[in-house]
């Protein structure tokens, strides 16, 4: 069973946190998982159910399974990600072409959405609605979209077409950025999705194969590539490229060797993060260069 962005998600405490903040130092849970963090399992492809585990917030203790456990149901087939929205979680099984609304803290399934989907990937709460990336066929690089959900009714109200293998999705301001990995071949763009008219305004380049996004406190957005892979016998290199969301300009592009293929940016305060080849890196949001030694 694979388990998705587990080793860095807990090493910076980056994945998603089910938790209530309040002025009360005291946390009270408002469910039984609602202190702690959630983890997506994906499980075997194209049979078996998917999973989300829970971690307890200071780490001691774990659940599996907590879905299945609390709803007498399984997810479906293969569990990709995991996104929210106020109070409720989105669990999405890309194999199996659903979203699985629960409430984020109790985990009590709340419905089911099945249509206006096919093969999605990712989910971004903006703007008062839900942004779903959808693959389509993996092969076709003609039919890729942003699902748009209407929360009120957990259906699917329209769609956006974009650019092949959209993926992973971030918000400054009222402009959503998603990622283009390129489903089962290689992108290298990013889409900008005007959140008020619901389009694409334009794609800026990055290297091939963007994999992860953060927006810095200065509202720069910072996009990791991995570069093609070498089983494509056309390897590049990957890349950290800077950009500046006021004109949606690349500030700084920094290449990788032709064999590195950096995944998993992170961001914590002024320090970026991320994984290559099994070691944890970091550099402050103000270099110009990358790091030449490893944090771990």
């Amino acid at each position: 069973m694979k388990i998705k962005n587990v080793v860095f998600a807990l090493a910076l405490g980056a994945i998603f946190m089910a938790c209530e903040k309040d002025d009360d130092p005291t946390l009270v849970p408002l469910g039984a998982y609602g202190n702690g963090i959630l983890v997506s399992n994906e499980g075997p492809f194209n049979n078996g159910t998917g999973t989300v585990s829970f971690v307890s917030g200071d780490l001691t203790e774990t659940e599996s399974a907590i879905f299945n456990t609390v709803n007498n149901a399984n997810l479906g087939n293969v569990v990709q990600s995991i996104g929210f929205a106020d109070d409720y979680a989105y669990i999405i099984a890309n194999v199996s072409n659903t979203i699985t609304v629960v409430d984020r803290y109790t985990f009590e399934r709340v419905t089911v959405i099945t249509e206006g989907l096919n093969n999605p990937r990712y989910f971004l709460y903006a703007n008062g609605k839900g942004y779903v990336t959808n693959w389509g066929d993996p092969n076709d690089v003609t039919d890729d979209f942003v699902a748009i959900i209407d929360l009120s009714s957990n259906k699917v109200s329209s769609s956006i077409p974009t650019d092949f293998g959209p993926e992973k999705l971030v918000l400054s301001n009222t402009s959503i950025y998603v990622a283009h990995q390129g489903a089962y071949g290689q992108n290298n763009v990013i889409s900008v999705i005007d959140a008020n008219s619901d389009e694409v305004t334009t794609t800026i380049p990055v290297v091939y194969v963007p994999n992860s996004m953060q927006i810095d406190s200065e509202g720069y957005l910072w996009v990791l590539s991995g570069g093609k892979p070498a089983y494509t016998q056309d390897e590049t290199a990957g890349g950290l490229t800077k950009i500046n969301t006021a004109n949606n300009s690349v500030d700084i592009s920094l290449d990788f060797e032709t064999d590195e293929h950096p995944g998993y940016l992170g961001l914590d305060g002024s320090k970026l993060y991320y994984i290559l080849n099994g070691e944890l890196y970091s550099m402050a949001t103000s270099a110009a260069t990358l790091p030449l030694e490893s944090e771990i």
